[in-house]
């Protein structure tokens, strides 16, 4: 007897892509199968492309560009596919069976695009997505709009964060909680803000870890300041990993004007996960930085690269200094 065709949602573990499809959810129940990993863990769909039960798929918040192959061999096979993201796309195939909403402009999300396709239903959940992509500005102004009280645009910004620090990792086991774990536990809250008196919650048992972690990155020291660039480097900790992304976040609002990399050693010890933002004054160039070297690509105002050899350190800092002086 065949297996009966499944739904797949495919979703980047970090705050957009799980914020992005609770709202998806929260609006159309489906019995999916959910397939996702850590923040830097993209080309899931190929994951899709392996299985022979597919009757449609909904992607979110990763890159096109990284998963043409996986893609287009699904269109192939007239599977209907929606596909919702902010990252570089690479050739847009052309297909009956593909619905697609891309925009790569630095100042949308997937969060707050799928916000668009619902007309505002979840909009709360598209703030927390967003806060979580730091991208302050736009989602304060969506809760504003909302009349949202200052206190819970407060917390709001305090859970996207933290849902987006759960999302960076080496692996599962770096992470707290599996981001299809956590997906699943929120969707339970239609209403974010209810999270806040959830004592035993995701919410405070992520904050106690953060806060962890933070008191270990206070003290790190740039390697590198100039007048376009900040440089930092962190030891190959599963803290390390885990504070990286939201590390290069909070650098980047403490320096708008610069541009920042954070650089995670490896557990090989050859190499470093680097995470790049782009100034907020002006948020364009972390993906063409990136993009020059193996296992790197992103968008514009962030991106990175999955193992620079320490041997390429000096020449990533002189193409920083480039891009940004």
């Amino acid at each position: 007897m065949s297996k009966r065709p499944k739904h797949y949602d495919v979703f980047n573990g970090d705050a957009d892509g799980i914020c992005a499809l609770l709202q998806l959810r929260l609006n159309t129940p489906k019995n999916s199968r959910l397939i996702t990993g850590v923040k830097r863990d993209i080309q899931l769909l190929q994951q899709v492309a392996e299985q022979q039960d597919v009757a449609s798929v909904t992607v979110l918040d990763i890159s096109m560009e990284k998963n043409q192959s996986a893609l287009r061999s699904l269109l192939q096979r007239k599977v209907d596919v929606f596909y919702c993201d902010h990252h570089r796309t690479g050739p847009v195939p052309i297909s009956p069976h593909l619905k697609s909403l891309l925009d790569n402009s630095s100042e949308i999300c997937t969060s707050l695009f799928i916000n668009l396709y619902l007309n505002n239903y979840y909009y709360m959940w598209a703030c927390v997505g967003a806060f979580g992509d730091n991208l302050y500005e736009p989602a304060t102004a969506l809760a504003l709009e909302h009349d949202v009280a200052q206190e819970d645009i407060d917390f709001l910004k305090q859970l996207g964060t933290l849902i987006n620090y759960n999302g960076y990792g080496g692996s599962i086991e770096d992470l707290h909680f599996h981001p299809k774990a956590l997906f699943e536990s929120l969707l339970k809250y239609p209403n974010p803000l209810r999270l806040r008196d959830q004592t035993d919650g995701v919410f405070h048992q992520l904050k106690s870890g953060f806060d962890r972690d933070w008191d270990n990155v206070r003290s790190i020291q740039a390697t590198s300041s100039t007048e376009h660039i900040e440089i930092y480097k962190l030891p190959s900790q599963a803290w390390a990993r885990r504070i990286s992304g939201t590390y290069g976040n909070w650098l980047a609002n403490e320096f708008p004007n610069k541009a920042i990399a954070v650089l995670t050693a490896n557990p090989c010890g050859e190499s470093y996960t680097v995470s790049v933002r782009s100034p907020l004054t002006n948020r364009k160039g972390a993906d063409y930085v990136c993009s020059q070297f193996p296992t790197g690509g992103g968008r514009l105002a962030a991106a990175g690269i999955n193992a620079l050899p320490e041997e390429m350190v000096a020449l990533f800092i002189e193409k920083m200094e480039e891009r940004f002086g």
